[in-house]
């Protein structure tokens, strides 16, 4: 057929050697991050390859250093914005490492077993788990393969599996400080997934700071972390004969829902009627139609932790599990009323700090 484009072969490191006169190994170290060669020879090499149109090939390059230089992560709950800030800030730091992040959806409710045969098949060199996990026996092979685990903002008591998390039993506890202080006597909560121990810590430290204080009554729904839940959850605690004064949301992707139902389905004023607390700190909650009181998560520091667990792990071929617990601070807006005492302004921010501090 006239007018066909005849398709070339890849160009090879061996024609970029021939061309520039220099070994074959020397157009390897050119385009390995770190490898030793003379300005020289690297600008020959560079020269040669744009007149070729040659790429390196990073599938070959693994076969013979056996590292993919891929990190696989796992996320399950992107519609939560936490975690795309997590992944962004993944992406940079990974690629300030000279690694690459391949993505993975896995499942909120349940370990990412299914998915763990299609992640191994691109022979990563480790992988990160965020909102969701892996049975113990499939984290106990990857350290028998030497594939270092981290999960992130989860934790886990595994010996095989490393974890980053931030202090969400004490932020919980905090907020429940918060509360109280603010003048609050009706408390609820809507709760993340039963089985994640992110809402387990961050309920078990609610319900005991408000113990701390003599408080026993807490009513409880269930959202796991879905917006249409949440809003079920805010309709049947506002529609209770002596509703709540004051509501914590496992987290603020939920706590948006529950104001909207509180607001537009319920009449109620916020913070007037109604105090409304989340976590997380992620871009609605900062929103002045919303104005979350919310505890943060230090994304940066959290994601410097996996990627340095990560490297480590990686480098030196130990797999030691590690697991690091990073504060965060409960910041002040709109959406609770205020205690008398406690606040502090710091970059800007209002945040509340009572006791020994997070």
């Amino acid at each position: 057929m006239d007018g066909g484009v005849t398709r070339k072969g890849p160009v090879t490191s061996s024609q970029v050697a021939r061309r520039a006169g220099v070994s074959q190994s020397a157009v390897s170290r050119t385009f390995t991050p770190g490898a030793s060669i003379s300005p020289a020879t690297r600008a020959k090499v560079l020269a040669a390859a744009k007149e070729l149109g040659y790429r390196p090939n990073a599938i070959a390059r693994s076969l013979i250093t056996s590292r993919s230089r891929i990190i696989a992560v796992v996320m399950a709950y992107l519609e939560n914005l936490f975690y795309p800030d997590v992944l962004e800030e993944l992406g940079r730091r990974l690629a300030a490492e000279d690694y690459h992040v391949l993505l993975f959806t896995g499942f909120k409710d349940r370990d990412s077993d299914p998915v763990f045969d299609q992640l191994m098949q691109y022979r990563v060199d480790g992988i990160i788990l965020a909102s969701t996990s892996l049975s113990s026996d499939l984290s106990e092979e990857c350290a028998a393969a030497g594939i270092p685990v981290v999960l992130f903002n989860r934790t886990t008591e595994r010996d095989a599996v490393s974890s980053v998390t931030s202090e969400n039993r004490e932020g919980a506890r905090r907020l429940a400080d918060f509360l109280v202080a603010g003048g609050h006597k009706r408390f609820a909560f809507i709760s993340g997934l039963q089985n994640s121990s992110t809402n387990r810590d961050r309920y078990e430290g609610f319900r005991d700071g408000l113990k701390s204080h003599g408080i026993e009554d807490l009513t409880v729904q269930t959202g796991n972390f879905s917006r249409s839940e949440a809003e079920t959850a805010a309709r049947t605690i506002l529609s209770a004969p002596e509703r709540p004064d004051a509501i914590f949301v496992a987290n603020d992707h939920m706590a948006v829902a529950v104001m909207d139902v509180a607001r537009y389905e319920f009449g109620l004023s916020i913070p007037q009627d109604l105090s409304i607390v989340g976590y997380d700190d992620v871009g609605p909650s900062r929103w002045p139609s919303y104005d979350i009181t919310t505890v943060s998560q230090p994304i940066d520091t959290m994601v410097d932790a996996a990627v340095r667990i990560l490297m480590d792990q990686i480098t030196s071929g130990l797999i030691e599990p590690v697991h690091e617990l990073l504060p965060g601070e409960l910041i002040v807006r709109s959406s609770a009323r205020k205690p008398r005492s406690g606040l502090e302004t710091v970059n800007g921010r209002t945040i509340y700090r009572s006791g020994d501090g997070l």
